[in-house]
């Protein structure tokens, strides 16, 4: 080193760095940053011009600029604590990810990937090959396929299995979930004619098979996710209905491979379906699976083909970050406890009564409200009869109110989602993970204390 050279050495990632431990790479970094001239500039003429619009178009209310500002630097898309007790929670992004699902994402986000490519060949791969043997090792089926919602992976089977044919489905099982899917209107799309059977409280076998024709291509069995029909009814067994001589759809909904979890009873099992025989199963990624959202189809490998090779498959396909926080979702299943600690949802689900004690004691304290006794709920269309007991920190919102309060949580950073009951604001802890509970609290003392 030549006299009077800054001394050198390297970063954590191998960069070389100068004296103060600034790396080269990072410094380039720093100095692409735009100035703060030019970015106060750019946002300062998108707010100007939104506000000059606004007030052609008759709207002379005050407004903060400069607050409008902070707003339009912010990302849209934003991290938020659910304190709902919600596990499955649509409008929250559903299932929060695995640890080793947000570490597989940031992999696969780090520059190119073999999405497409067979190391060992050196040629054109498939992206569905991935998941695959990983599909047919936990639920026992042939093949698998995996596309981008489930609601995309119903509307490919019943296209590649009975489009331009008939398509039997039960009466009570014509329903409507959330978003507007409506299963009339997926076997419309999917090009297939629907054929009714039975009523809307009691489908038998015999009804099935009195509809059976050369027409037939095929038997869907959808599962009335966010409801229930009790009392006077009967309905066709998947066993059952895998004997008739046509192939079977089975959208079994939320995705429940963790058979051993008995509060999930109520809802289908994929594999139960998979061994009866049913052709194609379909079922959500981002549910009680607990992964990001996709779409699943295991089954018969002549039935999965025919998916595959449909044109819908190719714009249905999931992509590489959802592809690689799925595959890490799954190979946590291949140790039922692994999964149950691991995975978020279903560590919601199985959390103990003293461990809820602990969290809501930690934030009743912080902002000098009381332990009730509360419900929580799995959400997201699953087990809607199923309440989940326990203990629930509650807010005494003040002269403000219960509203006020609730919006001030909002705004936080990050924001606190909670509910409001008999004019008190509810914080649940069985929805927000351990480390979480202490950004909580912090939140509700800054703001009560």
């Amino acid at each position: 080193m030549a006299t009077g050279d800054a001394p050198t050495s390297r970063d954590q990632n191998g960069a070389e760095a100068d004296g103060d431990g600034i790396s080269s790479e990072l410094r380039r970094r720093l100095r692409s940053l735009p100035s703060v001239d030019r970015l106060a500039t750019a946002v300062a003429r998108a707010e100007l011009r939104d506000r000059r619009s606004a007030l052609v178009a008759g709207d002379l209310g005050e407004r903060d600029l400069v607050e409008s500002a902070r707003a339009r630097m912010r990302p849209s898309l934003r991290r938020v604590l659910n304190a709902t007790g919600v596990i499955v929670h649509t409008n929250l992004g559903r299932a929060p990810l695995a640890d080793s699902a947000r570490r597989a994402v940031l992999r696969a986000a780090d520059g190119y990937s073999n999405l497409e490519y067979d190391l060992d060949g050196g040629v054109r791969g498939s992206r569905g090959a991935h998941l695959e043997a990983l599909l047919r090792e936990l639920t026992g089926a042939e093949a698998a396929l995996v596309v981008n919602n489930g609601a995309a992976a119903v509307l490919l089977a019943a296209a590649a299995l009975a489009g331009g044919r008939d398509l039997i489905v039960s009466r009570g099982q014509l329903i409507e979930i959330g978003g507007g899917f409506r299963v009339p209107e997926v076997v419309a799309q999917a090009g297939a004619r629907l054929v009714e059977v039975g009523t809307t409280n009691r489908t038998r076998l015999s009804d099935y098979e009195s509809a059976l024709s050369e027409r037939t291509g095929g038997v869907l069995r959808a599962h009335p996710s966010n409801f229930r029909t009790v009392g006077f009814v009967e309905q066709v067994e998947i066993e059952e209905l895998c004997s008739l001589p046509a192939p079977v759809i089975d959208d079994v909904g939320s995705g429940v491979l963790a058979d051993e979890i008995a509060m999930l009873a109520d809802e289908p099992s994929v594999r139960r379906s998979v061994r009866a025989g049913a052709a194609l199963v379909c079922f959500s990624g981002d549910k009680l699976l607990g992964g990001p959202q996709a779409g699943l189809i295991v089954g018969r490998a002549d039935a999965v083909a025919a998916a595959a090779r449909h044109p819908l498959a190719r714009a249905l396909r999931i992509d590489k970050l959802s592809l690689a926080a799925l595959e890490a979702t799954l190979a946590l299943y291949r140790d039922a406890e692994l999964a149950r600690a691991e995975i978020p949802a279903l560590a919601m689900l199985t959390v103990s009564a003293a461990e809820l004690e602990i969290r809501a004691r930690r934030l009743a304290d912080a902002g000098g409200g009381e332990i009730v006794q509360g419900v929580s709920k799995v959400g997201g269309g699953a087990l809607p009869l199923l309440e989940l007991p326990g203990p629930i920190a509650a807010l005494d919102p003040g002269p403000a109110g219960a509203e006020t309060l609730a919006r001030r949580l909002r705004e936080a950073d990050p924001p606190l989602i909670a509910r409001i009951q008999d004019g008190r604001v509810l914080l649940d802890p069985r929805t927000l993970a351990e480390h979480e509970i202490a950004e909580a609290a912090s939140i509700v003392r800054s703001l009560l204390s």
